[in-house]
């Protein structure tokens, strides 16, 4: 993600939003059916259909996005698209939730891929699997992630916005000081911690790698690799408790070494942005982040290289957080003309101008393919690791208690990352607090 999309959501993944959540439950089943973003249907004299988009973008993300949008009403002259919301997206889901206990909101909005689960459960939300099973959306196409993200009890719920993966971004110039050699695929969680290690000088304010420390999703989503990877989940399968009893401490392990080497920096406020400026300083070794932070890094002059993420077992395995563009009932002929705008936008011709000018990873291979992607993956070094992985990314699952059970698990890593509690602890005290959300009915 390039600076202007990483301003458009600030703290990336966003702070967990439970008490949005918790509102959203309550009016979930008592928002009005059709009433809107307004009083009509939104269908002019002339037949023209105007929809209401609450894209959450700033800058350039925006303004590629009004591009789009200058486009696709060019080629659609009876549908209008009015972009709008006037909040960013970490603050969506409360503007979301608001309006639809008011039953005044838009037909498309864009949703986190963690709080679709929730959003979903509104009677509002228009089911859009008819919508990928045919025409011209390359559905089959999509990478795993993409499809998985939007993808509740078989049903598509929502339509793929953007896309990343996470790997590791080396300081060269670091890596040659501390005579080590720059990973490659492979790489175990051992050569990490080691290399974290070898990478910190204390004395000179150098820190081998860092970990955002505020127990939010930023904080969170970073584990879920490690966990999935030595054969855990996120719930298990009878979906009544954590799928990570056994395996969440071995992954904290790995926190609590870094932590007791006092080689990862914890950054201490949302949205890890002191954790890149002190990659971006040149103080830092190593930094676990996705394809948005390429530019920024490439801008302060950092020599850098990029390795998929280390592992346990050698097999690889990354976590991929899509977002999503959610599509609101407003009537039959505004859900008609949502489908038919995100149904352009989703075609390989749009999708990689989204990509390359607003910094996601391309949907669909199909994309993936075409020349422009082609070369900007020439371009810009390291970009095709993160392409890569995306063949055996996962994503988080679309459940409605997700939010507890990753608050919960937050507030575990940073007792590691302090130092105030061990590991095993630290996973008891998660799994009470997990456990006890995935029993209420939802």
């Amino acid at each position: 993600m390039d600076a202007v999309r990483r301003a458009a959501r600030p703290s990336r993944r966003g702070v967990l939003r439970a008490g949005g959540g918790a509102a959203l439950a309550a009016v979930a089943g008592t928002a009005v059916t059709g009433c809107g973003a307004g009083t009509d249907d939104g269908v002019a004299a002339d037949g023209t259909v105007t929809v209401e988009m609450w894209h959450g973008q700033a800058d350039t993300a925006k303004k590629v996005l009004e591009g789009l949008v200058a486009d696709f009403e060019r080629a659609h002259p009876k549908i209008r698209v009015k972009l709008g919301g006037g909040v960013l997206s970490d603050v969506m889901l409360q503007k979301v939730t608001a309006a639809l206990a008011a039953g005044s909101y838009p037909d498309i909005a864009y949703i986190f891929g963690s709080d679709l689960a929730r959003v979903a459960r509104s009677p509002q939300v228009v089911d859009l699997t008819d919508m990928v099973g045919a025409g011209p959306v390359p559905w089959k196409n999509y990478w795993a992630a993409s499809r998985d993200a939007v993808t509740l009890n078989g049903r598509v719920r929502a339509a793929p916005a953007v896309l990343d993966s996470l790997a590791v971004v080396c300081n060269k110039k670091l890596f040659r000081e501390a005579g080590l050699p720059l990973p490659k695929a492979g790489w175990t969680w051992e050569d990490f911690v080691s290399s974290a290690r070898a990478l910190t000088e204390s004395s000179r304010g150098r820190f081998g790698t860092g970990w955002p420390g505020t127990g939010d999703e930023d904080t969170v989503w970073r584990l879920w690799p490690l966990i999935w990877d030595l054969g855990g989940d996120v719930v298990d399968d009878g979906g009544k408790g954590i799928g990570f009893a056994d395996t969440g401490a071995r992954a904290l392990e790995v926190v609590a070494d870094l932590a007791r080497d006092k080689s990862a920096y914890v950054d201490p406020k949302p949205g890890s942005e002191q954790m890149y400026q002190v990659f971006q300083s040149g103080r830092m070794g190593m930094v676990v982040t996705g394809p948005w932070q390429l530019p920024d890094i490439e801008t302060a002059g950092i020599d850098y290289h990029v390795a998929p993420l280390p592992s346990f077992s050698g097999r690889p395995v990354t976590i991929s957080g899509p977002d999503t563009w959610t599509v609101f009932d407003n009537g039959e002929a505004r859900s008609k003309a949502a489908r038919t705008f995100l149904t352009w936008l989703a075609r390989p011709e749009q999708d990689v101008r989204w990509d390359i000018e607003a910094g996601s990873l391309p949907l669909s291979r199909r994309t993936e393919a075409l020349p422009a992607w082609q070369d900007k993956v020439t371009r810009t070094e390291g970009l095709n690791v993160f392409t890569t992985a995306l063949e055996t990314a996962r994503v988080r699952p679309v459940h409605a208690a997700y939010p507890e059970v990753s608050q919960a698990l937050g507030q575990a890593i940073v007792a590691v990352l302090l130092g105030r509690s061990t590991p095993e602890k630290a996973l008891r005290a998660c799994a009470d607090e997990a456990n006890a959300a995935l029993l209420i009915p939802r």
